[in-house]
């Protein structure tokens, strides 16, 4: 069995597919009589959303540019996609808008038609981050060893400002399988500065289930925790 190469798309993807449903399931439970309720789902709304176009740029900047390099047109593909997703993004958040500033008459047909596009746009997604998985981790896999692939994740992930990481750390943490929770914070521990570290760690406790939090502890080891 061949071994297994390193996979830039996975964990970031794994945050996304969660961001996406949670997104999906509130909207299409939402009581729009619930003026609390509404002004959540619709800031859960727009961190998604938000969170997508900025995903759509860190591949645009680093990952496309990379493939395009050595594997001329492997792009194409997802840089097409990633045009109509900047479309459905922008129509979406007009969408969300339009419902915020509703009168309550309104607010049921609105949030219905909302769900529709928000499910459209999640099924479109799905299926571009399974053809970026299988075609375009195929093409940088062949073009670039694991370090140089790993090159390029870090230099990504370094372009990203510390609130913005913070709320991906939110939804990947919790939605990475237990070794790959332990491999990610395995690394964070190497290559961080201790304050830093301590943060993801607060961040973690925050956000995994007494059970994940013991396995990531031993899977760790004797490490000292952040309160």
């Amino acid at each position: 069995m061949s071994p297994t190469r390193f996979d830039m798309y996975a964990f970031i993807h794994k945050a996304l597919r969660a961001m996406m449903a949670d997104a999906l399931v509130a909207l299409g439970r939402l009581d729009v009589n619930e003026a609390e309720g509404v002004a959540q789902t619709l800031a859960r709304l727009r961190a998604l959303l938000a969170a997508c176009r900025s995903h759509l740029q860190h591949e645009e900047d680093f990952v496309h540019p990379a493939i395009e390099a050595r594997r001329h047109g492997a792009a194409r593909t997802t840089a097409n996609d990633h045009r109509h997703h900047c479309e459905q993004i922008a129509t979406l958040e007009g969408a969300v808008s339009t419902l915020e500033h509703a009168g309550v008459a309104q607010r049921a047909a609105l949030a219905h038609a909302l769900y529709l596009e928000l499910a459209a746009f999640v099924a479109d997604n799905l299926q571009h981050m399974q053809v970026e998985e299988r075609d375009n981790n195929a093409a940088l896999q062949a073009a670039y060893t694991d370090e140089e692939l790993l090159a390029i994740h870090d230099r990504l992930v370094a372009s990203i400002p510390p609130q913005e990481m913070a709320a991906t750390l939110r939804w990947m943490l919790p939605n990475l399988s237990a070794p790959e929770r332990a491999a990610l914070l395995g690394g964070m521990a190497l290559s961080m500065p201790r304050a830093a570290f301590d943060g993801v760690l607060v961040l973690a406790r925050q956000n995994l289930n007494a059970r994940d939090w013991l396995k990531l502890m031993m899977a760790l080891g004797p490490m000292p925790v952040a309160a």
